[in-house]
């Protein structure tokens, strides 16, 4: 499949600038992240705005990669973060670990240093390909006559499964020079389709099962309403993990529980005759071995030489069309009884739920809360959740409706991730608010981003569980029994934060006081934060009904 392409001008009088943004349009970039140096990022700033892409000035490297990255993740679509040489390639590796990992396309442009300059130069220099290399899945200078060659092979890279940044690094005289040849024509390419025997094969397994399983990992995404229809088919339960939420929604009564390898789902799992994993990627699994002797059927788009389970039948290739061809031939309903799928479910929230506190808000119950505020102020709301204990309660108990509707870091699980995802969300679909949950080291970690929101008009509630430590990192101290040591810090006030960012702030103690800032929060028009003192005693528990 190809698209033709289209230009402003005559396309051999482009520069490589100018390819790179033709490039960005062809791929459905409408927005570019970054702290642009001096050098390229200004030329492609400047061809890129021409082209209609805007530009979101953050206020640093690491949240526009992740921005970058949560766009792509929840549309598809390339992401594109920029930034300058030297501290902010340093600053924004973390960022890029997140795409890798997330398994987001993003291309990540830095400016560069001239040969000619390198031989003089050491200011800010440092091998930036090679502090890059670990985490992206190419490079690119864009020098030389195969320049629009290059930004094609690199954008298609990105794309392919599985996704991931690529780096370009641009100088500016390599951006302002004419391209030699011009811009080849775009190669949209589709993973093959899987082998019609194994499929065959899958679907004799599938049928002769009597109480199978389905795991939805985050590749399920693109394949939404393909695997809605197999899972109905075999009205069978269905786990998907933390970046599968929503290719059923929440709601619906095959969904029994997230899935991540831990505890949580064993009472559904362990009763089950064959697993089936839909698109799912080894690296949204927790750091443990994997729990079951039941028989694994891997459907997906690729194997994976590193996974947790041997599986007894793989099927690779385009995931939607492996799906359908496993409804149409003929697999049936399992032995499962609708009563049986619900009361699992209820056992999983139960397990997770917090109990009364003599203090400050419940974690469930703050999720609870808000969701069922959204619900009332008619906010069809997406959310974005950063890393941390708080977690547990988000992904449990907020309902995600489609896919996308949940960003994470879940293969990184990297603090600092939940407002930058929820600026970019809120900024490419306004139509859609996002909630933004985060921890206060999370926050703390990114707190900048605050002045993004506002300066972006981004429509986002950040809701912070403000316990005043690293609360995971804290249980766990404290399950080994050793002296609290550098886990904790004070309770402090993010809604004067938010307040001095120029966006509405407010502080909260106990469920009246959410009730109302919740009301208040979801009728301002532009970002909100409700700070909310959090009771930490229940996430020990929490984290063993969870984990194990």
């Amino acid at each position: 499949m190809t698209t033709t392409t289209t230009t402003l001008e005559n396309p051999a009088a482009m520069t490589v600038a100018e390819a790179l943004a033709q490039a960005m349009v062809e791929a459905g970039v409408r927005r570019i992240y970054g702290v642009p140096g001096g050098g390229s990022s200004l030329d492609v700033i400047e061809a890129a705005a021409r082209r209609g892409i805007g530009f979101t000035l953050t206020k640093t490297e690491n949240a526009a990669v992740m921005m970058a990255g949560a766009l792509a993740e929840s549309t598809g679509r390339l992401g594109v973060a920029l930034m300058t040489k030297g501290p902010g390639v340093a600053n924004a590796a973390n960022g890029v670990a997140y795409a890798s990992l997330d398994r987001a396309p993003v291309l990540v442009i830095t400016d560069g240093f001239t040969p000619a300059q390198l031989g003089y130069i050491t200011h800010q220099v440092f091998d930036q390909r090679g502090m890059l290399a670990p985490v992206v899945k190419g490079h690119g200078r864009l020098e030389g006559e195969d320049a629009g060659a290059e930004i094609r092979r690199l954008v298609a890279l990105a794309l392919a499964a599985p996704c991931g940044p690529v780096h370009i690094e641009l100088t500016s005289s390599a951006a302002r020079k004419p391209l030699a040849r011009p811009l080849p024509e775009a190669v949209a390419a589709r993973p093959a389709r899987a082998d019609a025997i194994r499929l065959e094969e899958a679907a004799a397994r599938i049928a002769a099962a009597r109480r199978p399983v389905i795991v939805a990992g985050l590749e399920a995404r693109r394949a939404a309403p393909q695997l809605r229809a197999l899972a109905e088919r075999l009205c069978c339960p269905v786990l998907p993990t933390y970046k599968g939420k929503g290719v059923l929604p929440d709601r619906h009564e095959l969904v029994t529980g997230v899935f991540t390898g831990g505890a949580q789902e064993q009472e559904c799992v362990r009763q089950a005759d064959l697993i089936v994993l839909v698109g799912l990627d080894p690296v949204e699994l927790i750091l443990q071995p994997w729990p079951y002797d039941i028989p694994v059927l891997d459907i997906g788009v690729r194997a994976y030489p590193v996974h947790y389970v041997k599986p007894v039948l793989g099927v690779y290739g385009e995931l939607a069309a492996s799906l359908e061809a496993l409804c149409v031939q003929g697999v049936a309903g399992s032995h499962w009884e609708p009563g049986e799928i619900a009361r699992l479910r209820g056992n999983v929230q139960r397990a997770l739920a917090y109990g009364p506190v003599a203090q400050g808000v419940a974690p469930d119950r703050l999720v609870q809360l808000t969701a069922e505020a959204c619900a009332r102020a008619g906010w069809r709301a997406r959310v974005a959740v950063d890393a941390g204990a708080h977690m547990f309660s988000a992904t449990a108990f907020f309902p995600c409706e489609e896919p996308g509707d949940c960003l994470i870091s879940n293969g990184l699980a990297s603090m600092a991730f939940g407002v930058p995802a929820a600026i970019a969300a809120a900024l490419e679909d306004p139509s859609r608010p996002v909630v933004c949950f985060t921890g206060d080291g999370g926050l703390m970690m990114c707190m900048g981003e605050l002045c993004t929101a506002v300066e972006a008009g981004a429509r986002i509630l950040v809701v912070v569980f403000n316990d005043g430590a690293l609360s995971l990192i804290d249980v766990k101290q404290q399950s080994r029994r050793l002296p609290t040591r550098g886990v904790r810090w004070g309770r402090h006030d993010f809604a004067r934060v938010m307040d001095g960012a120029g966006g509405a702030g407010w502080r909260v103690r106990d469920e009246d006081g959410l009730r109302t800032a919740l009301q208040a929060a979801l009728a301002a028009s532009g970002p909100a934060l409700i700070d909310v003192e959090v009771e930490p005693a229940g996430y020990a528990q929490q984290l063993k009904a969870m984990r194990g």
